[in-house]
């Protein structure tokens, strides 16, 4: 008897350990470690990447669109005339031929310059926010599979310590049965309980090997092999920061203003100068003369276009009214998301001294059975409720741990 007592505090000692993780050896992979592996495997990303390059690439092809650009052309043209059927020679010459080089230049003012390089910046910040928003939503799935997979794992290691002891119980209370000390109902009572105690174990196994395989799926990570993942460090960010989701209304804005005036700088008269020298010659008066060179310019000054720019004008101010409306709806649906998760925050963190005191009073009522146990004047079946009533009150505790850590996961991403 005496050693079915120090049994069951064994069962209390190895429970809590289990539960409160500090039974982990520091060997295992932490969450850091699988969002590392997730951000450099993801395609996504990757993408946001490359586009960043291309921006560069569109910003520098542009800005050598504005500088001089120099141009070798050449043509030549025969237009034979027998017996007088042909082509007019007084408008064809007969025959020419041309070859030049040319220098055209685009007169550009320092305003359509900017608003371009406005353009360009607008839009890899936007490409920047797109790839930071996504790294968010990566990393919070990531850590809510991590949670779930660190949940079962804790789930399975607890199972599979009180199967063990429930075990080592099985085979003392055959001997007590067979010493007439309790009935033979009473042991397979207990019998049946072991074996449901197993069967929960392989299953608690189950649930691990998928969810830790869904973990690395996230991740990208084809390593088949599992290691124990370790308690994770996850802590709440400081009260509502809100900023990050607000970027995007700005980047709208910003790009609103900017096409507003790209298109009044379309507007604006375009001057282009060019230079071009070389030969060009109808070979009727003396050829070998006529190398030269010219310049000149083109003027466009816009006078009416049917109201284009005012219908322009107006599709980018009704823009503007939309992402106005969306953002106040944001920030309202945003804020009530805060604080709804601000309060269940709470309120699972509230739980916590009911749930140790039902697992003291739980503890207690199994010490006041063991003793009594010794005499033989409990049923196996009242220590059977107690042990259930205990677990319970460990996997309540577990549960609403693991919660917490996804209500603080939730609320750090959208608090940024």
């Amino acid at each position: 008897m005496e050693r079915f007592k120090n049994s069951i505090y064994c069962l209390v000692v190895l429970t809590m350990l289990s539960v409160s993780g500090k039974g982990q050896v520091a060997s295992g992979r932490d969450l850091d470690f699988f969002i590392q592996q997730g951000l450099n495997s993801s395609p996504v990303l990757n993408d946001y990447r490359n586009q960043q390059l291309s921006n560069r690439m569109d910003s520098l092809r542009w800005r050598a669109g504005y500088r001089p650009q120099l141009s070798a052309s050449s043509a030549g043209m025969y237009a034979p005339v027998v017996k007088g059927y042909g082509y007019d020679k007084t408008l064809t010459n007969g025959q020419s031929l041309e070859a030049l080089l040319s220098l055209n230049y685009m007169l550009v003012g320092k305003d359509k310059i900017n608003q371009q390089i406005t353009q360009s910046k607008i839009h890899s910040d936007s490409l920047t926010y797109a790839a930071n928003w996504s790294a968010l939503d990566l990393k919070k799935n990531i850590t809510d599979q991590y949670l779930n997979a660190y949940a079962s794992q804790e789930q399975m290691v607890f199972n599979a310590e009180v199967y063990e002891l429930l075990k080592k119980e099985e085979q003392l209370l055959k001997k007590l049965t067979r010493a007439n000390t309790y009935k033979q109902s009473e042991y397979l009572t207990f019998l049946v309980t072991f074996q449901q105690q197993h069967l929960t174990w392989k299953q608690a196994e189950i649930q691990f090997k998928n969810d830790y395989a869904i973990l690395n799926y996230l991740c990208g990570i084809t390593d088949t092999a599992r290691n124990q993942l370790k308690t994770p460090d996850i802590i709440t960010s400081s009260p509502l920061i809100a900023a990050f989701f607000n970027t995007r209304f700005k980047l709208d804005s910003l790009k609103n203003e900017n096409d507003k005036r790209g298109v009044s700088l379309n507007y604006r008269p375009k001057t282009n100068i060019y230079v071009n020298g070389g030969y060009n010659s109808s070979f009727l008066l003396q050829p070998y003369k006529n190398f030269g060179t010219s310049v000149g310019f083109t003027l466009s000054i816009p006078i009416y276009d049917g109201h284009q720019k005012a219908i322009q004008l107006h599709q980018l101010n009704i823009q503007q009214e939309t992402g106005a409306a969306y953002k106040a709806f944001f920030i309202r649906q945003h804020q009530q998301q805060l604080n709804l998760l601000w309060q269940q925050i709470r309120e699972n963190q509230a739980l916590y001294p009911q749930i140790n005191e039902q697992i003291r009073f739980a503890k207690s009522l199994m010490e006041v059975d063991s003793q009594l146990l010794t005499t033989g004047d409990l049923r196996i079946a009242d220590y059977i409720i107690a042990i259930n009533n205990y677990l319970a009150a460990k996997n309540l505790l577990r549960q609403t741990h693991i919660n917490g850590f996804k209500l603080i996961n939730q609320f750090n991403f959208w608090n940024r």
